[in-house]
């Protein structure tokens, strides 16, 4: 089993929780390798990672990783409850997490890659009001909850702790909101999430806003 990853990826830190959560065996292709990321592209032409790569299947899109290890690892399978009701839930977070963390966290990011030309203020400005609502949504969440669906770690939080991590650098989460803010420091210190910290500690210089001088 290989998996194409780079170590300041969030996206990858997802799937690399999952695989330290279940101490599963497998070679880590990184893609500070020029000759993984021509392997990336032969395999994958969108060139967008993770990818898994297990025998003969290529497995593209985090979640979907994350999926097939639950069913076909079974250190990870705790990850995706067995039971239909509580997975549909934990799969929601996952998204959540995702769609509504991450991709308004990311809008930030590109758009400072851009020309000033070609930026978007209007865009960043509604990315972070997305940000304020979620953040204030998943507070009241967590104020019962030690991880993201209750008492179990699950993909729902593979998923949070790369989209906390680099949404609080770019788009603080504020103080009064103590729930989330303890339940991102639970993530960090959680073995699996500490192993990708350290790893991706080497690359901060990538982070084009300008990484703080913490966690």
């Amino acid at each position: 089993m290989k998996l194409f990853a780079h170590p300041f990826s969030a996206y990858c830190w997802k799937a690399l929780i999952a695989l330290y959560e279940g101490d599963v065996a497998f070679d880590y292709a990184n893609l500070e390798d020029h000759e993984n990321n021509a392997e990336l592209a032969r395999l994958w032409p969108i060139k967008l990672f993770p990818v898994l790569v297990d025998g003969e299947r290529v497995i593209v899109e985090t979640t979907a990783v994350i999926e097939y290890l639950a069913a076909t690892q079974p250190s990870v399978a705790p990850l995706i409850p067995s039971d239909p009701v509580a997975a549909v839930e934990v799969r929601m977070m996952d998204r959540i997490f995702d769609n509504y963390v991450a991709t308004p966290q990311g809008k930030f990011v590109y758009d400072s890659l851009r020309a000033e030309s070609d930026r978007d203020p209007h865009g960043v400005a509604e990315a972070g009001k997305r940000l304020d609502t979620i953040y204030a949504w998943l507070n009241e969440r967590m104020a019962d909850r030690t991880w993201a669906c209750g008492d179990a770690f699950t993909m729902a939080d593979c998923a949070a702790a790369p989209s906390l991590f680099y949404a609080d650098w770019t788009h603080p989460i504020p103080a009064e909101l103590t729930h989330l803010k303890a339940y991102r420091a639970r993530l960090l210190a959680r073995p699996s999430v500490v192993r990708c910290v350290e790893d991706a500690r080497p690359f901060r210089g990538y982070f084009p806003l300008g990484a703080p001088d913490r966690d």
